[in-house]
C-alpha cells in the first residue's frame, strides 16, 4: 500500500489541477498579482460559505490574528486571554500587538479552552478573549459571551466549515483563519483571512493590512503589508467549491476511525454537543505515565512503518523557551501539560481510503 501521509496534498491537487492551471494563466495574462477580481471573488465566496458579512484576505493566518486584534484596538498595556494548548502563532500575534498573553487551561475531554478558567482570568487590563477552535470543532464561545461583555476574537485556523448550533466562526463577532497548505482549505503557500459581520471592523482590518490606507499613497493609520495574492485566490476558490464535500469525507473517515479503534488502549476524540465537526485532525490519546515516553514510542513505530502520524502540539505555549517570560512554570496548566504527553494525530484527509485507515489502525495496534 506504500506510505500513508498525515495529509495528502497531492491527492487534493489532483482534483483541482486543471482549474488551477487555467486560473494561473488568467492571472498571469492579466498581471493581477496583488488583489484584483480573483481575490474579491474569493472573499465574497468565503464570506458566504462562512455565513458572515465580510471576509478580508491576508498574507497568512498569524497576520490574520494580529490584524483582527489591532482592529479591535488591542495594544500595549492590554491583556488577551487564550488557551495554553494552542499553536504558538496565537500567542505570537498577541505579542506582536504589544499586548500581554494570559493563558488558561483546556477542557480534558475536548481540549478546547476552559471557559470557566478564561472568565476567571479576566482583570481590569483584559481587553479581549481569544478562544481557539481546535482540531476542527468550535469552542463554546456562547459561554464566554454570557459571562463577559469583552470582545472575542476567534482563532479559527483549523475550522473552515465548522459550525456550532448552526453558526460558524466570526458570526456576530470576528474570527481569523489560516489557509496554510495542510488546512481543510489550503493554499499553495501562506494565506489567511479575517471574517466578521462588522463592516467597520472589516474595513479597518483591510486598511491596516494595506499599509494603513485603502487608496494608493494614502496612509490613514500605521499599518503593514499583509494581502492575499491573486494566484492563491485561484487555488482557494477551486478548493472552496469542493470544501463542503471534502469535509463530509473527513467526517466519514473520522467515524470509520471511531469504529476501528473501539477496544484499543487509546482515548478517541469527543465532539462537543452542538458542534458540526470538520475533522482537521483526528487526535487520539495514548495513556502514559505522565511523560511522553509511551506515546513517542508508538509514534516512532508508526513513522517507521510509513504512517505519517504527528503531534499537535508537543508542548503547551508556556513550556516553550520563547514564552517562558510569561511567568508560568511547569504545573501551571495540568490538563494541557498532561495531554501534550499523550496526544497523537492519525492520518486524515478527504481522499483517505478505508484500506489505508485499516493499515493505520493495524500498525497502531501492534505499536500499542
Amino acid at each position: 500500500m506504500g506510505n500513508i501521509p498525515l495529509v495528502d496534498l497531492a491527492a487534493a491537487h489532483a482534483e483541482v489541477a486543471a482549474e488551477v492551471e487555467t486560473g494561473f494563466k488568467r492571472i498571469i495574462a492579466d498581471t493581477a498579482f496583488i488583489g484584483g477580481a480573483e481575490v474579491t471573488a474569493f472573499e465574497q465566496e468565503y464570506a458566504a460559505f462562512s455565513g458572515v458579512g465580510h471576509c478580508v484576505g491576508v498574507a497568512n493566518g498569524t497576520d490574520a490574528i494580529e490584524l483582527a486584534l489591532r482592529a479591535m484596538d488591542i495594544g500595549p498595556g492590554d491583556e488577551v486571554v487564550t488557551a495554553a494548548n494552542t499553536f504558538v502563532a496565537t500567542v505570537e500575534a498577541i505579542a506582536r500587538t504589544g499586548a500581554r498573553t494570559v493563558l488558561v487551561d483546556c477542557d480534558p475531554a475536548t481540549y478546547l479552552i476552559d471557559t470557566d478558567a478564561a472568565l476567571a482570568a479576566i482583570t481590569p487590563a483584559t481587553k479581549a478573549i481569544a478562544p481557539v477552535h481546535l482540531y476542527g470543532q468550535l469552542a463554546p464561545v456562547e459561554k464566554l459571551r454570557a459571562g463577559t461583555a469583552l470582545p472575542i476574537m476567534e482563532d479559527a485556523a483549523q475550522c473552515q466549515g465548522a459550525t456550532r448550533f448552526g453558526k460558524g466562526a466570526g458570526s456576530g463577532g470576528i474570527a481569523s483563519t489560516s489557509f496554510y497548505p495542510g488546512k481543510n482549505l489550503g493554499a499553495y503557500g501562506d494565506a489567511g483571512a479575517v471574517v466578521t459581520d462588522d463592516e467597520d471592523l472589516a474595513r479597518l482590518v483591510r486598511t491596516i493590512g494595506s499599509h494603513g490606507g485603502l487608496a494608493k499613497y494614502r496612509h490613514d493609520v500605521i499599518g503593514f503589508n499583509s494581502r492575499l495574492d491573486g494566484l492563491q485566490a485561484v487555488v482557494l476558490r477551486a478548493k472552496l467549491a469542493r470544501l463542503a464535500h471534502w469535509n463530509d469525507l473527513r467526517r466519514a473517515a473520522a467515524a470509520r476511525y471511531d469504529e476501528l479503534l473501539a477496544g484499543l488502549d487509546v482515548v478517541t476524540p469527543v465532539t462537543l454537543d452542538g458542534n458540526e465537526h470538520v475533522w482537521h485532525l483526528y487526535v487520539v490519546r495514548v495513556p502514559g505515565d505522565g511523560t511522553p515516553a509511551r506515546r513517542d514510542a508508538v509514534l516512532a513505530e508508526l513513522n517507521a512503518a510509513g504512517i505519517g502520524a504527528g503531534i499537535h502540539y508537543p508542548y503547551p505555549v508556556h513550556l516553550t523557551p520563547a514564552f517562558s517570560g510569561l511567568g508560568y512554570g511547569p504545573g501551571a496548566f495540568p490538563v494541557a501539560e498532561k495531554t501534550a504527553t499523550e496526544i497523537l494525530s492519525l492520518p486524515l484527509f478527504p481522499q483517505i481510503t478505508p484500506e489505508q485507515q485499516q493499515r493505520v489502525v493495524s500498525v497502531l495496534t501492534t505499536a500499542l
